[in-house]
């Protein structure tokens, strides 16, 4: 399994809230505990809100304050993604720019909300290339705000390009990546989509409505 895999398969596993001890999810990922440590630190330095500590468990957690402002989790999700677009930018100027906006960022952030000073960097960024998260967003919000049918294709961890129609339920962001959570009319089940693996997205006229075991509310991680 690629590392960036492992690390989607473990935002999926905290995604319940619950507290994980890292030897049970190196047992369900078939690592080493010391991997999930390596891995854990990973994540919070990339952004997700985990917090925990080895010995323990982890889990993750809701952010969102910098003060002297209080911002939504829109607001925190467009800064971060902005920087880390910027911050893959051709002008080094740009580059420098975007690494101490995001020092200053750290400097005033609740220490329980980043766990690591380096927690906006982008070399240890862990997924594939954050732009690719925006190019398909505008349709999904609309598609699941007027619930309406999408038509995608999308990259498997294998390589396998598949075509599918889905009903587009709810967006998330963990971290500089976003999921789609979405029922599966190809596998008749849930499915949790990474954005920046679809390759295109086509909104279909057939709109849905919610139907016993296909809503989010059915949806268990």
């Amino acid at each position: 399994m690629r590392r960036s895999d492992r690390l989607f398969d473990i935002i999926q596993i905290l995604r319940d809230g619950k507290l994980h001890r890292a030897q049970d999810m190196a047992a369900q990922l078939e690592v080493s505990t010391r991997t999930i440590y390596r891995d854990m630190d990973t994540l919070a330095a990339s952004g997700v809100p985990v917090e925990g500590e080895r010995g323990v468990g982890y889990m993750i957690t809701e952010a969102i304050s910098l003060p002297p402002l209080t911002l939504t989790v829109a607001e925190l999700e467009a800064l971060n993604l902005g920087l880390a677009i910027v911050g893959q930018a051709a002008d080094d100027a740009l580059k420098i720019a975007a690494d101490t906006l995001a020092d200053k960022i750290d400097a005033v952030l609740p220490a329980r909300t980043i766990a690591e000073a380096e927690a906006w960097k982008f070399a240890v960024y862990p997924f594939a290339d954050p732009t690719r998260n925006l190019t398909h967003m505008p349709l999904l919000r609309s598609a699941i705000k007027a619930r309406q049918k999408v038509r995608l294709t999308y990259t498997s961890r294998d390589g396998n390009v598949t075509s599918r129609t889905i009903r587009p339920l709810h967006m998330e962001y963990w971290g500089r990546v976003w999921t789609l959570t979405a029922w599966c009319e190809l596998r008749a089940a849930f499915r949790v989509f990474r954005l920046d693996l679809i390759e295109s997205t086509e909104a279909l006229p057939d709109l849905f409505v919610d139907e016993a075991g296909k809503t989010l509310s059915d949806y268990v991680p």
